[in-house]
């Protein structure tokens, strides 16, 4: 009986679905990788498998299959969370479900429309370290801007979150004189802890978080106290700059309703655009 294959093409991963088989292939020549992941094609686990080819090797069902043999729940099946629920106690459906923006994008924005700032934690912590000290076994050091400054910033090497910053740094150097003071005194990176007034871990606990210059930014809990209050929208962070971020996997809390206008994170399966498979 003669089957028919299905071909998903990028660069420089792609992927067929043929029955009911998950296959992750390589550019280069690289070997293809069959996982059984049922007939259906789910973009939103599909995200994840292109955004961190390193780490996952397709899904199953409600699993995201890693390519230590281990697994991880899609969803954990509670619907119609309140904000606070889906913030505190979110689950990998949920950190997927509001679509971030690429591009020229600010606000104001639908209230706690927050792309990204939605974290399932033990998807991080598989990735870049269970505890402190296996995250810093992994921080490496990048000089920042450095025609212009002295300042080394701490990082992970991890999903070459270290390489791309090194860019980043460098595309920053050669915008115009009237954009550096944004970017040449950042306000850090690498800081193990807790977000401010909650007991979710901050993504400058995994070395793939950094702020820019503090003095031109604005962050909601300083004009705010409640999560739950009416927020008015702040920005001053050209897009200039922000551009240059994205371009290398980093979304920008300007473009959520609890603004954070100095925070960039490594966070590429919101940046994926893949469309009946076409990964871009």
């Amino acid at each position: 009986m003669r089957h028919k294959v299905f071909l998903f093409i990028a660069v420089p991963i792609f992927f067929i679905l043929s029955g009911g088989l998950l296959l992750v292939c390589r550019g280069g020549g690289g070997q293809a990788e069959a996982r059984e992941a049922g007939a259906r094609f789910d973009p939103q686990k599909q995200k994840l498998a292109a955004a961190y080819p390193r780490f996952i090797s397709g899904y199953k069902g409600n699993e995201i299959l890693f390519k230590d043999g281990t697994a991880m729940q899609f969803s954990d099946g509670r619907e119609n969370k309140d904000w606070l629920e889906t913030l505190n106690n979110p689950d990998l459906e949920d950190m997927l479900s509001l679509e971030y923006s690429r591009g020229n994008v600010t606000g104001p924005f639908k209230k706690n429309f927050d792309p990204g700032r939605i974290r399932y934690v033990p998807f991080f912590k598989k990735m870049y370290g269970r505890s402190r000290r296996e995250v810093e076994a992994n921080l490496v050091p990048v000089k920042w801007m450095p025609r212009y400054t002295n300042i080394t910033l701490y990082v992970t090497r991890i999903n070459d979150v270290d390489r791309k910053l090194r860019e980043i740094s460098s595309e920053l150097e050669k915008l115009p004189e009237r954009l550096r003071k944004y970017v040449v005194s950042p306000g850090g990176t690498y800081n193990y802890r807790n977000i401010k007034d909650t007991d979710r871990l901050s993504m400058h606990s995994f070395g793939i978080a950094v702020d820019i210059t503090v003095k031109y930014s604005y962050y909601w809990n300083w004009d705010y106290k409640n999560e739950l209050d009416d927020i008015t929208y702040r920005n001053d962070t050209p897009y200039e700059i922000v551009r240059i971020f994205e371009k290398y996997g980093f979304i920008w809390g300007g473009k959520w309703y609890h603004y954070d206008t100095m925070h960039f994170e490594y966070r590429p399966e919101l940046l994926v655009d893949i469309n009946d498979g076409i990964v871009r």
